[in-house]
């Protein structure tokens, strides 16, 4: 069968890099994931930003709150596999009145191949909800760096956390079969 892809014909990533650029963030903490590689490239690239690479979804978000503390803009970038492991560290930014702000690209969703993401990705909205975060889904590759947009702008003028959380059908469903 060969592998379900989304229509590439917009540079969201792009979008979301200009935003970043365009907002000054300086740090971008993630666990790699292939949704997020061209951002990652880019903000590798740019010698204002620093990306930082996790070992568990939840330190970004201690950096994220240490980052604002100390004046400097940061975001957590990751896939909605890891998002669980955040559910007890939102409550760092949500009782310290820090920004956090997220982007998630999802999985469990349309064209999913692996039955193990689909719990993650039916819970990543609601639990997040519950737990003070604000969310946003991009279901269109043009509608991504607008809400991303959005989202920082509101996560760091009201400080509060807000997840923009990209759409499986954006991103493109995986296939390992080959």
């Amino acid at each position: 069968m060969p592998p379900i892809s989304s229509d590439n014909s917009h540079d969201w990533s792009s979008d979301v890099y200009r935003t970043l650029k365009s907002r000054d963030v300086k740090i971008v903490c993630t666990v790699p994931d292939a949704g997020l590689t061209e951002i990652l490239n880019q903000c590798r690239a740019d010698g204002d930003m620093t990306v930082v690479t996790l070992t568990s979804e939840e330190e970004g978000v201690g950096i994220i709150t240490g980052a604002w503390l100390g004046g400097v803009r940061s975001v957590l970038l990751m896939q909605s596999s890891g998002a669980g492991n955040c559910v007890n560290a939102l409550s760092l930014p949500q009782n310290c009145a820090t920004p956090c702000p997220m982007l998630i690209t999802m999985r469990g969703e349309w064209g999913e191949f692996n039955p193990w993401q689909v719990p993650m990705g039916r819970a990543v909205e609601p639990v997040f909800t519950q737990m003070g975060v604000q969310c946003f889904t991009a279901l269109d590759q043009k509608e991504v760096g607008g809400l991303f947009a959005g989202a920082l702008d509101l996560a760091y003028h009201s400080t509060m956390a807000t997840a923009v959380l990209v759409g499986q059908k954006v991103v493109g469903a995986k296939d390992f079969a080959k």
